[in-house]
């Protein structure tokens, strides 16, 4: 199964809850004290209903017993409202921690080295930003206040039943060992079975991505019954996960509920004996008995969200598991000198395997380069590493002499753009689209961007033109259109070099054509590096590099190249030929 994704270890686990727990002192201890309070008021009732007990056993008087019931009835009145703003400061608490976790998880995700992404593919981290999430909510605003409320109370209830009488908190006592030993089996399992369940949701998720993304191609090439396979194997996966930790409460929750029941059989059955033998009154044995019935329900409490616990804590490592993939790139404070590009002794690889083989190459300021050959020669990889979005495995990227990977995102998109044909519309206005770019963008500089690219007349005609809700559920931009704004993009952010990876591979040949003419008083005085098919591009450009097989097998001019009778000539005469 997939992983790419690293998982944090238990350790990091526990010393980031700690951590976010300290950031708020003061409504953790708020929190906890509340709930002390409302269980110090519900400790009252058992040791006075004993009280009452002695009382009418001994023929006491009905003054006395109506007083004792009205103090019972009081202080179950102020445990009620104790609880009440214990649990809205509570939920205070646990939304705040969610917000935070939140906060760090989008920022680390976004953090995210483009090459990580691609190789993790799409499930693992659909999964941890939707499931896990919802998973570490639930636990965040009422496993953690839970649990810390039912150990509150049954720390206090066991030191109340202590107090009744030191003799009869001793049968209590038998059901430790059976608690202790059947939690402690189930909790060695269930974080590696909750493990697994999530890392076959994510399998799920990343068949059912692939499969709906690729829809046309598994359609024109009768895949479904393939992919249905898939599909059913990555969902057979999913059910033996469940059925394995189904299995382990099968055997845990029974267990703990005969816990539950035991010790107040032997608190009863000790209560009679040591009162027939005058070690207790009946009023202690009466209170015992109620203080360990009370214990039933805070330890069925915490007992049951240790489970919710489990799968919140393997939420969690895979939510800060996308925090320890390592940076691709380490600021070093240098700036620039220049906006020449240089490539020197590039090699990159996909897993084991290198796809580019030591290449050099220059890119002077100011000219056009366009790169071709064959599909699979490494052209997209180049273009990515000459970008930025990649580092080299061995050899450096460098513009004014500063190696890519060591400027900061910021820095390095104001140098280089990548724009493919991959493109994505947010939902929101087509203005908010195309000030990505540049956050601060006037109106009139994102209507100049639109009509570089040929695009200002169709958004013109947008039932509210710039103000046009775009996106998941509105209106629907066809993918010439969608490329055309990523295209705007580029233009609002003006870096000085431009790559351009099959930029417009979804228009048709001659609005490209007529696009690209468009374009060319924009991108006049910069650097650009095309990565093109059509080869009226490489004509157009002031030198060519033929990339095949991961190297730069010819580079010149397209005049040069045709004359050289060499792989570019090849390349044009079919090209060419076909018109």
């Amino acid at each position: 199964m997939k992983q790419i994704l690293p998982i944090a270890d238990g350790p990091a686990v526990r010393r980031y809850a700690l951590t976010l727990l300290r950031r708020h002192p003061g409504a953790l201890s708020l929190t906890i004290g509340l709930y002390a309070a409302a269980a110090v008021s519900g400790l009252f009732a058992p040791a006075l209903l004993g009280n009452l007990v002695e009382e009418v056993r001994s023929g006491g008087s009905s003054w006395t017993v109506d007083k004792i019931a009205l103090t019972i009835a009081a202080f179950l009145v102020v445990q009620t409202l104790l609880i009440r703003y214990a649990r809205l400061a509570s939920a205070k608490f646990g939304e705040q921690m969610l917000a935070e976790l939140r906060e760090e998880f989008i920022d680390h995700t976004l953090a995210l080295p483009l090459s990580t992404v691609e190789s993790a593919g799409s499930g693992d981290l659909l999964t941890r930003s939707s499931r896990d999430v919802e998973e570490m909510s639930e636990a965040v605003r009422y496993a953690v206040p839970a649990t810390l409320v039912a150990a509150v109370t049954v720390v206090l209830t066991i030191g109340a039943l202590a107090l009744v009488s030191p003799i009869l908190a001793l049968p209590w006592l038998i059901t430790v060992p059976l608690l202790y030993f059947s939690t402690r089996w189930y909790l060695k399992r269930a974080t590696a079975g909750y493990l697994r369940e999530n890392a076959s949701y994510a399998e799920i998720n990343d068949s059912l991505a692939e499969t709906v993304d690729g829809a046309r191609t598994v359609e024109a090439l009768r895949l479904a019954a393939s992919r249905k396979v898939r599909l059913d194997e990555a969902i057979g996966e999913s059910w033996a996960a469940e059925r394995y930790t189904l299995y382990l409460r099968c055997w845990w929750f029974p267990i703990v509920e005969f816990g539950y029941v035991l010790p107040v059989a032997a608190t009863a059955f000790a209560g009679g004996l040591f009162y027939t033998n005058d070690l207790v009154t009946l009023g202690q044995a009466t209170a015992a008995v109620l203080y360990v019935q009370q214990l039933i329900n805070p330890l069925d409490e915490l007992l049951s969200w240790l489970d919710r616990l489990q799968v919140g804590g393997v939420s969690l490592a895979r939510l800060l598991g996308v925090a320890q993939v390592p940076a691709d790139r380490e600021a070093s404070g240098r700036q620039p000198a220049g906006s020449e590009l240089a490539a020197r002794d590039v090699r990159y690889s996909y897993g084991t395997r290198d796809v580019l083989h030591g290449i050099d190459l220059d890119v002077r300021p100011g000219e056009r380069l366009a790169m071709v050959g064959p599909s699979g020669a490494g052209k997209s990889t180049l273009g990515r590493l000459l970008a930025g979005i990649h580092g080299p495995r061995t050899g450096s990227v460098a513009v004014g002499e500063v190696p890519l990977i060591e400027l900061p995102l910021d820095d390095l998109r104001g140098q280089v753009a990548l724009v493919t044909q991959e493109h994505h519309v947010f939902l929101g206005t087509l203005h908010e689209n195309v000030v990505l770019a540049r956050p601060d963008a006037t109106r009139e500089q994102v209507r100049a961007a639109l009509s570089a690219v040929d695009a200002l007349t169709w958004a013109d005609a947008l039932p509210d033109g710039l103000d046009t809700l775009v996106g998941s559920g509105e209106h629907t931009l066809s993918p010439a259109e969608a490329q055309q704004l990523a295209l705007a993009r580029l233009v609002l952010a003006d870096p000085h070099t431009l790559v351009l990876d099959e930029a417009t591979s979804l228009l048709d040949p001659r609005a490209a054509r007529h696009l690209e003419r468009s374009l060319a008083a924009v991108l006049e005085g910069r650097t650009v590096i095309a990565i093109a098919h059509r080869l009226h591009t490489a004509h157009d450009a002031d030198r060519v590099a033929v990339v095949e097989d991961g190297q730069i097998a010819e580079l010149g001019s397209h005049a040069e190249l045709v004359a050289a009778k060499g792989p570019y000539s090849a390349l044009w005469s079919s090209w060419h030929g076909g018109k």
